[in-house]
């Protein structure tokens, strides 16, 4: 597949690269995520086991509430959070993550916001590149 590039919102500006981890189904945070180690473990999510520290994971939308934020944070913190968040509109719990963890750690990620025809296009293992202005460029291996 040649390189395709997506038009998304940026929620939270900023630059990130690697190797896409999508899911269709929303993921809470509290209790659905390990800081300590970036593993997804809500044992009733199609991910449940998988490590999700320095990918692009794409999900459509949290589930749950301010808890989200403050998981976010101590994996920022900790150096196991997500490159970057895609999602499939505006998620303000990501967001609020992304700007406080800047402001307190001088860390953030970027969270993009995806049409939904342009979300269905992502698939785990794609290469991803996120531009400061929103773009995606997808491939599905990484540049040399």
């Amino acid at each position: 597949m040649a390189d395709r590039v997506i038009a998304g919102r940026a929620v939270v500006e900023g630059e990130a690269e690697g190797e896409a981890l999508v899911t269709n189904e929303a993921l809470s945070f509290w209790g659905g995520y390990d800081f300590h180690t970036g593993d997804i473990i809500d044992k009733h999510h199609p991910l449940a086991g998988v490590r999700a520290a320095r990918r692009i994971l794409a999900v459509p939308f949290s589930k749950g509430s301010s808890t989200t934020t403050a998981v976010l944070l101590e994996a920022v913190r900790a150096g196991t959070a997500p490159a970057a968040i895609v999602t499939t509109g505006p998620d303000a719990f990501f967001a609020l993550a992304s700007i406080v963890a800047d402001v307190m750690y001088g860390k953030s990620f970027p969270v993009i916001s995806l049409e939904p025809a342009d979300f269905a296009s992502l698939r785990t293992g794609m290469h991803l590149k996120i531009e400061p202005d929103g773009r995606i460029h997808q491939s599905l291996v990484p540049n040399p």
